[in-house]
């Protein structure tokens, strides 16, 4: 019988990159080049296997987990995705792929273990790249065509030059459009716009067949639910079309001071209960925050809080031993600057705050945005970046909220006593969120978002694992069920019960999309199956 030329290619590129991949575990000083035959398909001129090249996505921004790809992917177009995945999908023994740009995640979600990862920041330096368009059509308004590759910061300066931007933001905005829509992309613009998944319009996405589909809610929208929250599980996203408003010039930025927690989270509630898009009393953001002993109440999200005015802030939080900070936002253009200060004083009228515990500042629409990015280049400058980052991201049901600020935050972070970093705490409303989508919130028609954001040394940052792990555990003990946003776990069972009722769904849009189950191998969704 005369040999398959094509499958011995394949054949032996499998036994070499599954071979690159044990030496690499075994030795730091790997220079080989990939064979000839291998060299002969398309895409292979854009795989390094350098160690710098597989050092540079051997870990994230948690830099908890480490581990080795067995090649990096640097694409110069989509087509070598597309090629890539198509190759692995038609031999026997396919390998992982991964796709990263930012590597945002904590706990190696956008790795490949002895795979491959596509590190889609390549795109972004040719000119194959999707790039940024905006247009306009009588059915969607203005929208904008946007790289799956490109950063949130990319997207707002180029829709800011035709005077439009998307609504609904993250906190930092040096995220990856591809990476957000894959787990939903929430701030404090959520309550009222959605979560940045429940502004789409359409898609192109890479399939785990190596199809590069485009989708929408009408056509092949079973894909297109899928992928936006999947958690990168369907396909990696290449392009989106996202929605867009006219842009405010400026904005009206407050923080309020709490003492007491039912206040705190009543007035939350009460604010985002004015949430229609086009209502023009309604507020643009609205976050909540805690202030604790262990934590200055600056941090690097922003340094909001006048010097002058640290020290009577330091003195609340010593008196009640938790102070919770809520922070809101109203935009507005050189049309409403003759009324955006009495409309905010009515929209915050009765508020039950502590007296002379109210700031506030005035700043441009893109600084606000962009509010986080000054502290993280402070960091990088204090050498302060690059550490570990043991986060734990959760949605509370509105109903058990009292609960968990005894039970978590009193009884068991404040006595645990180690320095806190950020705690966001703030609610969002279901009816804004798509439950056709990928994504898993709470059943309850307001949920919290609770987000320990916590920085540590490499020697010490199991303290704050530790309590991560128990904070889950009084929340399993006390039957409140929560739902992990950003979501950690190891085991199969595990994730069945994070999806619930949406599990059986899922599970069968992957055997549909990525039946070889090749994407995103670090989420461990179906690792063990």
């Amino acid at each position: 019988m005369a040999e398959n030329p094509t499958i011995t290619i394949c054949l032996m590129a499998i036994l070499f990159i599954t071979r690159l991949a044990s030496t690499l575990g075994k030795s730091k000083s790997w220079t080989g080049l990939l064979p000839p035959q291998i060299q002969t398909l398309d895409f292979a001129r854009h795989l390094h296997v350098e160690p710098d090249a597989i050092k540079s996505v051997s870990s994230d921004y948690g830099i908890i987990v480490h581990e080795n790809p067995a090649a990096v992917l640097y694409p110069s177009s989509i087509e070598d995705i597309t090629s890539l995945i198509k190759f692995w999908y038609n031999n026997y023994t396919p390998f992982t792929v991964a796709a990263r740009r930012h590597g945002h995640s904590v706990g190696g979600q956008a790795m490949a273990s002895n795979g491959v990862v596509v590190d889609m920041t390549s795109l972004r330096n040719h000119k194959n790249g999707t790039g940024i368009t905006v247009s306009k059509c009588p059915s969607l308004g203005f929208y904008a065509d946007v790289g799956g590759e490109l950063l949130w910061i990319d997207v707002l300066h180029s829709t800011m030059e035709h005077g439009f931007a998307p609504v609904s933001w993250t906190d930092c905005l040096y995220l990856s459009v591809g990476g957000t829509l894959s787990n939903a992309g929430i701030s404090g613009t959520t309550f009222r716009y959605g979560p940045q998944i429940s502004n789409v319009y359409e898609m192109d996405v890479v399939t785990g067949k190596g199809e590069l589909v485009t989708y929408s809610s009408h056509t092949n929208s079973e894909l297109f639910y899928a992928v936006l929250g999947g958690l990168g599980q369907f396909g990696i996203i290449t392009r989106a079309r996202i929605a867009l408003e006219p842009a405010p010039n400026r904005v009206k930025w407050v923080r309020i001071l709490y003492s007491d927690f039912s206040a705190f989270r009543r007035d939350q509630e009460r604010l985002i209960s004015i949430n229609g898009r086009k209502q023009k009393n309604a507020l643009a953001y609205l976050e909540g925050s805690l202030l604790m002993a262990q934590g200055p109440p600056n941090n690097w999200r922003s340094s909001f809080f006048p010097s002058s005015d640290i020290p009577k802030i330091m003195s609340l939080v010593t008196q009640h031993a938790i102070i919770y900070c809520l922070e809101v936002a109203k935009y507005y253009d050189d049309g409403t600057r003759h009324i955006v200060d009495q409309d905010l004083q009515q929209l915050l009228k009765g508020l039950s705050f502590v007296a002379g515990f109210m700031f506030e500042k005035d700043v441009s629409f893109v600084d606000f945005l962009n509010r986080v990015r000054s502290g993280e280049q402070k960091l990088h400058s204090q050498g302060l970046w690059d550490v570990p980052h043991p986060w734990l991201n959760l949605f509370l049901p509105k109903s058990r909220i009292l609960e968990f600020n005894k039970g978590v935050f009193h009884d068991l972070v404040l006595k645990r006593n180690i320095t806190t970093g950020v705690v966001l705490f703030y609610p969002m409303n279901r009816k804004k969120w798509d439950d056709k989508m990928s994504a898993v919130i709470p059943e309850e028609h307001i949920f919290y978002t609770v987000g320990f954001l916590h920085s540590s040394g490499f020697n010490d940052w199991q303290a704050y694992g530790h309590q991560n792990k128990d904070i889950l555990k009084f929340c399993d003990t006390a039957g409140i069920e929560i739902k992990q946003y950003l979501p950690l776990y190891n085991s199969n069972k595990e994730w069945i019960n994070h999806f619930g009722s949406k599990w059986r769904n899922f599970r069968e849009r992957k055997a549909q999309f990525d039946p070889k189950m090749m994407l995103s191998p670090g989420q461990r969704i179906f690792n063990d199956i």
